[in-house]
């Protein structure tokens, strides 16, 4: 009479499990092993990573902090007061470019009627300068975290000499105000450490069948034989079958150093260029929302871009002097602390508001057209219909 294989413990997860070999064809019927529940480290042990000079605040699997950026060994260039501009007024728009975007307005909503728009007498026009100043400040900061990789014969440099500082290492910056990161592996910090994941051995246990190799029958419920008291034939009446996932073996290569047992450990700089910006619109009493005028452009009428930006002097809009003084002091004690200011830029846009007042049906309703792309806002149009969406 043939014995049944004794199920010991999960054992060395190398090549192949040795205490679960693959059910053979015609084996008796087994009884479900004891539970495997293997998941390994979640993260690395501390214990992985050296002590590198100057990067003692490194960290892995996240970004250890922003590093300031060092003391400039020369003086920074002093902000210089922006081109001066005495022309701080266009031209209010015609009575046929209020009419033609009033026109587009009402022909793109399903619901209003184009009479207002045939048969309206615009009876005034008012012009409101509607200020807009953007400061944008683009900015370097950089960050280190610990990374690895499965190690494959890449070179190995830690302790041959001190790696450069954080801020040493040469990264080329794109082109001003346009967001850009970059990835650097820094010299002199790859060590080769056994994977902490699979302890060196390149295998995890199957998580599938808990590392045993084999799974209950799903014919059979891991009975061996059918409801009609016949053998099942999908488990040969052992009531088990080989699992899939790791064809018997009852571990599966691991998925952090794939295979390699050993891993390549390194410091990664994280070089971010980011661009800075924040608005001030000066709120008119034409009575149109200022959220709506976020959504449009305007004539540029003052551009100044330099290191570092000396605030708006002599503009006729106290509100515009004082929204710059305050966004200029914010965004140099803001990014000079954590980063490197890289340049910096102001504008005023005038964006032109009309408020339109015309008559139809012997009342008196207004619109407003806004922006370079003459957009219109009516809150109240007198000739809208209910639609009803089958």
């Amino acid at each position: 009479m043939e014995s049944t294989p004794i199920l010991s413990g999960y054992g060395s997860y190398g090549t192949a499990n040795p205490g679960y070999a693959p059910i053979a064809e015609g084996s008796p019927a087994m009884f479900a092993p004891p539970v495997c529940d293997f998941h390994g480290p979640s993260a690395p042990p501390a214990s992985m990573f050296d002590t590198v000079p100057g990067y003692e605040g490194t960290v892995a699997g996240g970004e250890g902090g922003y590093l300031p950026p060092p003391m400039p060994s020369y003086p920074a260039p002093q902000p210089q007061p922006g081109p001066a501009q005495s022309n701080w007024n266009i031209p209010s728009i015609t009575e046929d470019t209020a009419r033609e975007a009033f026109s587009q307005y009402a022909s793109s909503k399903c619901c209003y009627s184009s009479a207002p728009v045939k048969d309206g007498v615009i009876t005034n026009m008012e012009a409101y300068n509607t200020y807009r100043y953007r400061l944008e400040t683009f900015n370097e900061s950089r960050t280190t975290e610990w990374s690895q990789q499965p190690y494959n014969g890449q070179p190995v440099d830690a302790y041959t000499q001190s790696p450069p500082g954080p801020w040493d290492i040469p990264a080329k910056a794109p082109t001003f105000f346009q967001d850009d990161k970059q990835v650097i592996k820094v010299p002199n910090t790859s060590s080769v450490k056994n994977c902490h994941t699979c302890l060196g051995m390149g295998r995890t246990p199957c998580n599938e069948c808990a590392g045993v190799g084999n799974k209950i029958c799903w014919v059979c419920n891991g009975a061996g034989n059918r409801s009609s008291g016949d053998r099942c034939h999908h488990c040969q009446g052992r009531g088990r079958v080989n699992c899939s996932h790791c064809h018997g073996q009852g571990s599966r290569e691991c998925k952090t150093c794939k295979g390699k047992r050993q891993l390549l450990v390194f410091i990664n700089l994280k070089v971010i260029w980011t661009n800075n910006l924040d608005d001030y619109i000066v709120e008119q009493s034409s009575g149109l929302h200022v959220v709506n005028l976020s959504k449009v452009s305007g004539q540029e009428m003052f551009r100044d871009a330099q290191y570092m930006v000396y605030p708006v002097m002599g503009f006729p809009d106290s509100n515009v002097v004082r929204a710059a003084e305050r966004l200029v002091r914010e965004h140099q004690a803001r990014f000079s602390q954590t980063s490197r200011i890289l340049q910096q830029r102001q504008t005023i846009e005038l964006i032109p508001v009309t408020k339109v007042t015309y008559k139809w049906k012997g009342d008196s309703h207004i619109y407003f057209v806004y922006g370079n792309e003459f957009k219109v806002s009516a809150d109240n149009y007198p000739a809208t219909c209910c639609c009803t969406v089958m």
